[in-house]
């Protein structure tokens, strides 16, 4: 990476070398937490950079005890001006040099029991000489049962919650709503999933305080998500289980390929790198024609009870 996209930004108090600093060790811990859930495999490394536009890290797991497919991935993609389509709808962004970087996670276990979850955590500056920087935080968690829970759903929104408090009463029912609004699929007219949080472009308690808020909702991802994983990975399911899952996975593929924000902009800048950001794709999926669950089976319990909004907390 070239001096001019490092180091911390003259006068401005943001420093975008300490995100990076922190996003590469969340991205350690995190790796280090789903090793010692699956108690089996271990996430293979790719490191990769370009000649001009930036570099990452790219970890997946796979055929484990507990995790049929994850990928935990670093990226710091940077350039002189943002594509059209970015600064279309943000006209102050025109001129400016930019810098994106952040920690992406899907993990797909195999037990139709244990949910899939996803996190992100990114923090997006864009800079012009003689002007303050324009900067932002972005990300959160959510998780997406199959057979839905109650009480993996109250954890997941409890651990959430907590995370949120020390910054204010407001942001969790805030984040909890944003999440439940941005995963949503419109031509479903059904959520992804249970939610969590969800935020972007954050910036307005200063960096310092907005940095902190996102290591603490970051740093929580493990301690929500490796209890439910360690209740269900042991049960029992059987084949049409597994089908069921396979068939719910495909809302995930839908969902990421048509209205993703991150995927999108990693493929339509040019600038990403299309196998770290289609690692979040599941390893098998099913789509059924016109299918529907049995009445008052859990399948329909799902949609009945758990892909909605809902308070859990």
């Amino acid at each position: 990476m070239s001096d001019s996209h490092s180091g911390e930004n003259a006068g401005s108090g943001v420093s975008a070398d300490a995100v990076r600093e922190f996003l590469l060790g969340l991205q350690n811990s995190i790796c280090s937490g789903l090793e010692s859930l699956d108690g089996k495999s271990r996430f293979q490394e790719d490191s990769w950079q370009r000649e001009r536009g930036g570099s990452g890290i790219t970890r997946v797991i796979s055929d484990g005890n507990v995790f049929e497919k994850g990928g935990v991935n670093f990226s710091h993609v940077f350039g002189d001006s943002l594509p059209p389509s970015a600064s279309a709808t943000r006209p102050e962004m025109a001129g400016r040099s930019f810098q994106a970087m952040g920690v992406s996670l899907v993990i797909h276990p195999s037990n139709p029991f244990v949910p899939t979850s996803h996190a992100n955590f990114r923090f997006f500056i864009a800079e012009k000489p003689g002007e303050a920087p324009v900067w932002w935080f972005g990300g959160g968690y959510d998780l997406t049962p199959y057979y839905g829970n109650e009480d993996d759903c109250r954890h997941w929104h409890q651990v959430a919650k907590t995370s949120c408090e020390p910054f204010g009463d407001e942001l969790y029912p805030r984040f909890k709503k944003e999440c439940d609004e941005y995963f949503y699929l419109p031509h479903r007219k059904e959520t992804r999933g249970i939610g969590g949080l969800f935020f972007d472009d954050f910036n307005e308690t200063g960096f310092d305080k907005s940095f902190e808020m996102v290591r603490t909702i970051a740093n929580s991802y493990i301690k929500a998500y490796g209890p439910i994983v360690e209740a269900r990975k042991g049960l029992s399911f059987n084949e049409s289980q597994k089908q069921f899952q396979r068939y719910r996975r495909g809302r995930y593929v839908e969902f990421n390929l048509v209205y993703d924000r991150g995927t999108l902009f990693g493929l339509q800048s040019g600038l990403g790198r299309v196998e770290s950001i289609l690692m979040s794709l599941p390893p098998e999926v099913r789509w059924v024609y016109d299918w529907h669950p049995e009445p008052g089976s859990e399948e329909e319990r799902l949609y009945t009870d758990f892909l909605r909004p809902r308070d859990w907390v």
